[in-house]
């Protein structure tokens, strides 16, 4: 990772971003955001992965490990290069606080199919535009389109349960069958595809030429019901019949007795070393020409991961198993460049191995201000790893995660007597905790620190963008309002940024 610079930034999806249909795009808010970063001397913009979302609508779950999620792409922008009518943008607005993923497929997915039918129906550069990204990304965009078409036909996702068992094995003709009675419905994909890879690089251009760097996030693992395990099934411990012969997830801990089934396939690695890692040298690829630095969620995984057989109703009798992460990293340089702008999600129970894996490839841990406070006997656990004045050099360090309660959140649920150690820690009183927090990271020794657009604001729990190992309407769905766009709090943020070098 070659630029080491001190460095400010924002965690913020996309989808929490303002807008009229009912779920944040990649249209003139996410302008508007840029152009706050760099007013603010922020230049880092980290967002949660692009992926199309499943059933419960995770990111961390996406339905292709290549695609961009449809939900993004800007209908305004479409009508600005003539894809749309005006007609079609005037539509009624949903008004939801919230993401509301139902009414925002109800409302954007007509309006984008109508917008691919219109370039299908263009004979200009635009066209052949299309036409060039269609076979440039054919290798993965095909199986993607195709798999959605079924998804849509059969309205199910999970090829493994009720798709026909030709389909599910893939078989030759089947498919060729389905290319062609389904040949409209692939086109329209693909189409929604340019569309969103056409809109992202715009962005990406835009927010560099504004000094803002992108930062995205790839999950270690695929989902069961994605595109990804249905075409590549080689490649993941799933047998013949579709069925997954274990399932990932972590083991028991301090936050859980019976540790966490994640239910994602597992990779068979030997599949992986024979092709010279090409899926993965193929995924990192695509992600570092969308984003300039990615983050790799659970990075232990490339070390060792917990393997849960099938049947299995908790993570508790898994195992490690190791994984070929040094070979695969030394792969990925020699396919992509020695400089590999990697941050690695190393939270949770770290062994050596993995802090060995980390550091022997110079890639930066995280450091979660939130996790950094607690006792023993009575005491202050001053060398925690995660306070502010213990933390190193090649680190990000963060109030909290998306996976994290906001900071004032956490604070308000703490303890009279945790409420007091952390008060004497940063010096202040209740209702100035969260920018303490801020503060003390941007002036730590970490290379980034990067907040969740929640702490800048001041929110409270209400504003937590999820809760690990639940489901519901409340995950996923935070959105700021669109004066919040241009908060004051920035100017904080900017003030920090100059006093510490980080501008």
């Amino acid at each position: 990772m070659a630029d080491r610079k001190r460095k400010a930034g924002v965690l913020l999806h996309i989808t929490s971003l303002p807008s009229d249909y009912g779920i944040g795009d990649l249209g003139d808010n996410a302008y508007r955001f840029v152009d706050s970063l760099s007013d603010a001397s922020i230049s880092l913009w980290q967002m949660l992965p692009v992926g199309p979302t499943g059933f419960g609508d995770s990111p961390y779950a996406a339905r292709s490990a290549f695609a961009g999620n449809e939900l993004m792409i800007s209908p305004r922008r479409l009508y600005l290069d003539g894809y749309l009518d005006i007609e079609d943008v005037m539509s009624k607005a949903i008004p939801s606080v919230r993401v509301d993923y139902g009414e925002a497929r109800k409302l954007k997915m007509p309006l984008l199919r109508r917008a691919a039918e219109s370039l299908l129906s263009s004979r200009g550069q635009d066209r052949k535009d299309y036409e060039a990204f269609r076979a440039e990304n054919g290798w993965w965009l095909e199986d993607y389109a195709l798999f959605q078409a079924l998804s849509d036909e059969y309205n199910d996702s999970r090829w493994f349960l009720s798709w026909p068992k030709e389909l599910r094995n893939r078989e030759e003709k089947a498919l060729e069958e389905k290319r062609q009675s389904l040949a409209h419905e692939i086109d329209i994909y693909c189409v929604m595809q340019y569309f969103f890879r056409q809109q992202f690089m715009e962005l990406k251009a835009y927010a560099n030429g504004k000094g803002v760097s992108l930062i995205g996030d790839i999950p270690i693992f695929v989902a069961g019901d994605s595109s990804d395990a249905w075409a590549e099934r080689k490649l993941l411990k799933i047998d013949e019949d579709g069925q997954q012969e274990a399932s990932s997830g972590v083991p028991p801990d301090a936050f859980s007795a019976d540790g966490q089934l994640w239910g994602n396939p597992l990779y068979r690695w030997p599949e992986h070393q024979a092709t010279g890692f090409r899926w993965w040298i193929d995924r990192f690829r695509e992600n570092l020409r969308l984003f300039d630095i990615v983050r790799v969620d659970h990075f232990r995984g490339f070390e060792a991961c917990w393997e849960v057989p099938r049947g299995e109703r908790t993570a508790v009798n898994g195992k490690w198993v190791k994984s070929p992460g040094q070979e695969l990293f030394d792969a990925l340089r020699r396919a992509l460049g020695d400089d590999l702008p990697i941050i690695a999600e190393d939270l949770g129970v770290i062994t050596p191995e993995v802090d060995k894996l980390r550091e022997d490839n110079g890639f930066p841990g995280m450091k979660i201000l939130q996790f950094a406070f607690a006792f023993d006997n009575g005491d202050w656990q001053t060398g925690n790893a995660y306070l502010p004045h213990n933390l190193e050099k090649l680190s990000v360090a963060y109030t909290g995660t998306h996976d994290n309660n906001t900071s004032r959140g956490w604070y308000e649920e703490l303890d009279d007597g945790m409420k007091d150690y952390v008060r004497r820690y940063f010096e202040c009183s209740d209702d100035e905790v969260v920018w303490r927090m801020i503060r003390a990271l941007m002036g730590s020794p970490a290379m980034y620190a990067i907040f969740p657009m929640q702490d800048i604001l001041g929110l409270g729990a209400e504003a937590r963008m999820n809760i690990p190992s639940t489901c519901g309407t409340s995950n996923w769905s935070w959105r700021m309002r669109a004066e919040d766009i241009s908060s004051p709090s920035f100017e904080g943020i900017r003030y920090f940024a100059h006093l510490f070098g980080r501008d």
